[in-house]
């Protein structure tokens, strides 16, 4: 017991230490900024393909003519004619394990008949517009961590640090990634029953990244990061319910901004539970705050230790489960979605541990990320609860939307390994319209005062 509290006292001196240095030296030299589209791609993944040749080197990613567009935005699957690999289930996963998550394993042990993961040859398929690769290389030379590590100086669009030295410039990389700068998106969410039985909740998200608004002055200070509005639009006993969020860069200077319009009462309040551990909207307990996109908000609850680089088998180009053709039916199934309909490749992921800082609050005492090399994008996180048990296990369904360079999900899953419930959030099948990354709002229109108006029934 000794040893172990010796080791935990050493390993939690060495991350402070590093994270105090890198809050006064984060930025890299110009000479390692350099590598950046040379032996390293533009957002900071290694150029090369892996030595055995199951990941090939990114040359670039997907065109934005890789495929066509339908009448309601939903993109073909450049990969259609491609078929698995092989299946890893329960009877051979032992066999893999070593390119496997706890979680993943624990999804096998929990579900050992029907959890599976069709594995696809790989594809580095995604890049981002030019001017967020120009924003990266500002960023890797100029972008400071500050407070603590809870807040960015000197940042530009995306990717602060390309090239990270812990864990938490790895966070800050998914938090802040490229999302399309403004969106407007249709879509569901279910918590279905273990037995697989469901009601879906209808949302209307607007996100858009502060230099993405049409009245951004560069020439202002402004501590707000992106602004977030979310209307619930069926059932009709949520419908009309708007939540409001201003997120910003420094969370100790300024924390995060949200209100929440009631449609019942008509009344806009403050909202300081939409953070942290605080209940999402209408996920039957099933998901926290900062569960949303995988992960969001402040890290100042959790000391961030970068354990590594490692190969991990993870959801990617997830056209087929995006298809319009499908029905909510077909994807929600009991106990997890139709695995039928997924795609697993191995890509290289940055792993990173957060572990509750003592004197803290929060139902997750650890969390494990396993962050996309090529996008920043989180595409599992292990959730482990206050006795050190693997309670919950996410899974992110990457989509790159080819057409206007952007990477992101298809689909979040969130499992309850104990209950035998699940959160699935942003599926889009059904629904009349894809993202709309054409999308266009100013500061104006997220105003507490603009939320009456958005919660109009």
């Amino acid at each position: 017991m000794q040893m172990k509290t010796t080791k935990t006292l050493w390993q939690s001196g060495v991350l402070t230490l590093s994270l105090l240095a890198s809050g006064v030296m984060a930025a890299v030299s110009p000479d390692e900024a350099a590598k950046l589209g040379t032996t390293l791609t533009p957002l900071g993944a290694e150029m090369a393909g892996n030595a055995d040749g199951t990941i090939p080197a990114w040359t670039g990613g997907l065109p934005t003519n890789a495929g066509t567009a339908d009448a309601r935005g939903f993109l073909s699957d450049p990969f259609v004619t491609e078929q698995p690999q092989f299946i890893i289930t329960a009877q051979n996963a032992e066999q893999y394990k070593d390119k496997l998550t706890p979680g993943q394993m624990a999804m096998f042990k929990r579900y050992p008949e029907t959890y599976k993961m069709p594995v696809y040859s790989t594809h580095r398929s995604a890049t981002v517009p030019d001017s967020v690769i120009e924003a990266t290389k500002h960023n890797a030379v100029n972008t400071n961590l500050i407070a603590g590590g809870n807040g960015l100086e000197n940042f530009r669009t995306a990717n602060p640090f390309p090239i990270p030295k812990n864990g938490l410039e790895v966070i800050w990389n998914h938090i802040t990634r490229y999302r399309g700068g403004s969106v407007r998106r249709l879509v569901t969410q279910a918590t279905p029953q273990a037995n697989g039985s469901f009601s879906l909740v209808y949302f209307q998200d607007e996100f858009v990244f502060r230099d993405a608004l049409t009245d951004y002055d560069p020439s202002k200070e402004s501590n707000v990061l992106f602004y977030f509005k979310q209307r619930v639009t069926a059932p009709s006993r949520l419908a009309g319910n708007v939540l409001l969020v201003h997120e910003t860069l420094d969370q100790v200077k300024e924390p995060r901004l949200a209100w929440l319009y009631n449609a019942g009462q008509r009344r806009v309040r403050r909202a300081p539970q939409v953070s942290y551990d605080g209940p999402g909207t209408a996920a039957d307990g099933l998901r926290t705050s900062d569960a949303l996109d995988m992960f969001n908000g402040a890290p100042d609850r959790y000391d961030w230790q970068l354990i590594g680089k490692k190969e991990i088998y993870i959801p990617y180009n997830a056209y087929k489960l995006d298809s319009p053709s499908l029905k909510y039916t077909d994807v929600i199934k009991a106990g997890h979605i139709n695995q039928d309909l997924t795609r697993y490749e191995l890509h290289r992921v940055w792993h990173v541990t957060a572990t509750l800082k003592s004197g803290e609050r929060h139902i997750y005492s650890k969390r494990d990320f396993y962050i996309d090399e090529d996008t920043w994008q989180a595409a599992l996180i292990d959730h482990y609860d206050g006795r050190g048990t693997l309670w919950r296990v996410a899974e992110a369904h990457a989509q790159y939307y080819y057409d206007k360079q952007v990477p992101w999900y298809t689909l979040e899953t969130l499992y309850d390994l104990l209950s035998g419930r699940y959160l699935a959030l942003g599926m889009k099948n059904e629904e009349k319209q894809a993202y709309d990354f054409n999308y266009k709002a100013s500061s104006s229109d997220f105003t507490p005062a603009a939320l009456r108006q958005a919660g109009v029934r």
